[in-house]
């Protein structure tokens, strides 16, 4: 049986590796929670949209990205009996799940494959769990054993609804979206992700969103160094899943505004 495994970072791959796992693995080098988005991910304009943002964002190169990118959707379009999606709790992770499911529903005949998710919120005796990435191959097989989750034909319904309302950027709808929305599917982690993702889209008197206002804080409080703010805000805010580079997004947002130097 051919088995295809989406992890979601290069620190999972290097765990992954680890295990007696049987398939390919492949990473979803992907920051979906950040830039611009359209519904249909599965067109041309949707990924050189993305290419142009994360080069000019982030510094990479086009050619490096796309090599990556493509390497993963090739995948997805490969005849695998089983798929296996290793993604997180936080915002970064579920909007990725989102996307790659939402990716499968438009472009793969999900009759084919067996699909499957693995997603903890926690590890046992692990007190502050960041995510996978800090697991051994032995604590991946655990999840792999114990928390695995055949997703349905409903999971993708839910996860196609909640893309095409994530990408819309509109408070009010996804307010909406929330209230109304009972039913989760085996999509456990999404609700509280979205409900954060909420929380970044408002505007206080400030002018400044969740995350705007909170690093604000750190810094006012007298926190400066950028090693020093990534950690006090990780301490308290690891539902966004940002890594330093994406911090740094906000931060720039800030020295624009000049209420940091």
């Amino acid at each position: 049986m051919s088995i295809l495994h989406i992890v979601n970072g290069d620190s999972t791959l290097h765990g992954f590796k680890q295990t007696g796992l049987e398939g390919d693995a492949v990473v979803w080098h992907e920051i979906l929670s950040e830039g611009p988005l359209e519904e249909d991910i599965s067109s041309g304009s949707f990924w050189k949209t993305r290419s142009e943002w994360i080069t000019k964002t982030f510094h990479e190169t086009p050619e490096n990205y796309q090599a990556k990118m493509l390497a993963t959707l090739s995948a997805l379009s490969e005849p695998y009996n089983e798929i296996n999606l290793w993604f997180e709790f936080d915002l970064h992770c579920q909007v990725n799940l989102m996307g790659a499911m939402t990716y499968m529903q438009q472009k793969t005949d999900l009759s084919a494959p067996a699909i499957y998710l693995i997603c903890p919120a926690d590890y046992p005796g692990k007190e502050n769990f960041m995510g996978m990435g800090e697991l051994t191959g032995e604590e991946l097989e655990y999840l792999y054993d114990n928390i695995r989750t055949r997703l349905s034909e409903a999971d993708f319904i839910i996860a196609a609804e909640a893309w095409n309302t994530y990408v819309t950027h509109d408070a009010e709808k996804l307010k909406a979206y929330l209230s109304e929305t009972d039913f989760w599917g085996n999509l456990h982690l999404l609700k509280p992700a979205l409900e954060a993702h909420l929380e970044r889209l408002q505007v206080n008197e400030n002018g400044l969103n969740y995350i705007e206002q909170k690093l604000l804080d750190i810094y006012n409080y007298g926190i400066k160094t950028k090693p020093e703010i990534y950690q006090r805000f990780w301490s308290t805010e690891k539902i966004y899943g940002l890594g330093d580079s994406e911090i740094d997004i906000y931060l720039e947002k800030l020295r624009n505004k000049k209420l940091i130097s």
